[in-house]
């Protein structure tokens, strides 16, 4: 029942762009933002202070858009003073999810270009390319993502002459699923000016035909080389893109979102959203690298803005690639390509040298490592930096995909947090035995022993490389089996964490993660009242069920953003 409340409809940057793919997302006869409200007979659970799961039927909340009280089915309702009353029906409220590790411009962007995950073999990939040109005769440049020649079966990465097959007449230019790589025409080589005398650059691989040519597929740094000939993305064009990204993150849940690698004009997207009063997901942001955080933040982090939407906390540094592009760097060379051993980005001195510089100014550091090669030289950075620092600075290993047995203790001292995606795990387990061996995966995706290890654990999706659903998250952190029930009874079962785990990996651990757990997080006097209502409990829920959750509603701050059809 809504009384004395005007409905108030939400605002989008450029909306007329995209209303027809969001659609109720902004049919919101709701609450005005920041009303005195009661959101009454839900089936409410929340993570407490101490880590508890603390059980409600009711939430107040607030003139300044937090959380008054919790609750109980025999606690007397407020009758008077109230602006606004919602009757949740019985449905289940969540705290909103928070992705720990995800990339809102890509994700944006990669709805407004060709989107080739869904492609499952190259002829596939090559129909989508096809089409889409054609369907887009105007455009200089064809720009995509989402390959993934693991999903092909092809047994090899693809070629120029793969899209020069369909489009050859103007430059083509598509990164791999996990943005470690990318594939390009001979229009887009020959636009980016590499030949066969080009040497890949550090920390990069131009992978070569017999004949010395470049083949098509440009790994890690060696991307560059073409991405700087492709032609930028303009203001308006990325104003449409956030407006994208937040639709997509508010109907599945996401309320904030740790953001991997902003740029400077990432940064400028998020203010002017802010300033027109139109960001809605909280944005805790890490810069691409010292640069952009000291052009940004300047002498250190930056105040919450926008009644706490937005924030740039730290930096993001790379330490190796990806495990798919064999850009991973490892100890021992790759079982399916022994004179192989993955891309170290930066040597020890380098690594210890930007953190001390992003450490002295109390920027929060986040370091992007997959191999076991890579997470042991962050590991060895953060013991030979953090004794410097007294105060609480939570160094971040992002990822931590593959880590030597060995050094898994060392992943529980010095506060690190091992920022990690439970979907990763079921698209890549397969990949992961072919790449490593059998004799190298006790140390894969480990997130039970890093927790007995005394660790901490936040979960997030690496969107756009996986679907930011965190639900679909937890159902694989629970598990360790993919959407059809493989490997049967997991992958590595004794890695499997509990409900619980898994819910607090989505809630209190990424708020932790991001210096944010004094505001979000969890439903709880003083904190932002960011919740959903959604159609099951993941508590109580198969793992199945856990998968097909739906959200039908998204409220950040007290206010409602997304209402589902």
């Amino acid at each position: 029942m809504i009384a004395a409340a005007k409905p108030r409809p939400l605002r989008f940057p450029l909306a007329r762009h995209y209303l027809p793919s969001i659609g109720s997302l902004l049919l919101l006869a709701a609450a005005p933002a920041h009303a005195d409200a009661l959101i009454d007979n839900v089936n409410g659970l929340t993570l407490n202070k101490a880590g508890q799961v603390e059980r409600f039927t009711g939430l107040l909340i607030g003139s300044d858009g937090k959380v008054k009280r919790l609750l109980g089915r025999g606690d007397k309702r407020p009758d008077r003073g109230l602006d606004f009353r919602h009757d949740g029906k019985g449905r289940v409220m969540l705290p909103g999810m928070i992705d720990g590790h995800g990339h809102v411009m890509a994700l944006g962007l990669k709805a407004m270009s060709l989107d080739l995950t869904a492609a499952r073999s190259l002829a596939e990939a090559q129909a989508m390319i096809a089409a889409y040109a054609k369907a887009n005769p105007d455009r200089s440049w064809i720009i995509g993502a989402g390959w993934n020649q693991e999903v092909w079966g092809l047994g090899r990465f693809p070629t120029a002459a793969d899209i020069d097959a369909v489009v050859a007449d103007r430059p083509v230019w598509l990164e791999r699923v996990d943005g470690h790589a990318g594939w390009a025409n001979s229009a887009a080589i020959r636009a980016a000016k590499v030949t066969p005398q080009t040497p890949s650059p550090a920390g990069g691989r131009i992978e070569k035909l017999p004949s010395g040519a470049p083949a098509g597929v440009f790994v890690d740094a060696a991307s560059e080389l073409v991405q700087r000939v492709v032609p930028p993305v303009q203001p308006r064009e990325r104003d449409i893109a956030l407006s994208k990204a937040q639709a997509i993150l508010l109907q599945d849940g996401i309320t904030a979102i740790a953001d991997m690698g902003t740029s400077v004009d990432d940064w400028n997207v998020f203010r002017r959203a802010g300033d027109a009063g139109v960001l809605k997901v909280r944005i805790i942001s890490y810069a691409a690298g010292i640069e952009p955080v000291l052009q940004v933040a300047g002498a250190g982090p930056t105040p919450w803005l926008y009644d706490d939407r937005l924030r740039m906390v730290g930096i993001k540094l790379y330490a190796d690639g990806a495990l798919g592009s064999r850009g991973a760097w490892l100890k021992q060379p790759y079982a399916d390509a022994p004179k192989e051993t993955g891309l170290g980005f930066m040597d020890d001195a380098k690594i210890r040298n930007l953190m001390v510089r992003a450490a002295m100014d109390k920027f929060q550091v986040a370091v992007h490592a997959i191999g076991d090669r890579a997470n042991a030289q962050a590991l060895s950075a953060i013991e030979e930096i953090a004794p410097s620092y007294k105060d609480d600075r939570r160094w971040r290993i992002e990822h931590v995909q593959i880590v030597d047995p060995a050094d898994i203790p060392r992943l529980g001292r010095n506060g690190i947090i091992a920022s990690m995606q439970p979907v990763h795990e079921t698209s890549d387990w397969r990949m992961a035995e072919a790449r490593l061996g059998p004799n190298r995966l006790a140390g894969a995706y480990a997130w039970q022993s890093i927790l007995r290890a005394g660790g901490k654990l936040a979960f997030g999706s690496d969107v756009p490389v996986e679907s930011p659903n965190p639900f679909s998250g937890m159902a694989a952190a629970i598990t360790r089996e993919d959407p059809s029930g493989q490997p049967f009874g997991g992958w590595q079962p004794q890695e499997r964490v509990s409900r619980e785990v898994a819910l607090a990996g989505f809630t209190t651990g990424a708020a932790y993660a991001g210096f944010a757990d004094d505001r979000i997080g969890m439903l709880q006097p003083g904190y932002r009242a960011d919740f959903l209502l959604v159609d099951a409990d993941p508590l109580e829920s198969t793992p199945a069920q856990l998968r097909t959750t739906k959200v039908l509603e998204t409220w950040v701050g007290g206010e409602r953003v997304y209402v589902a059809k």
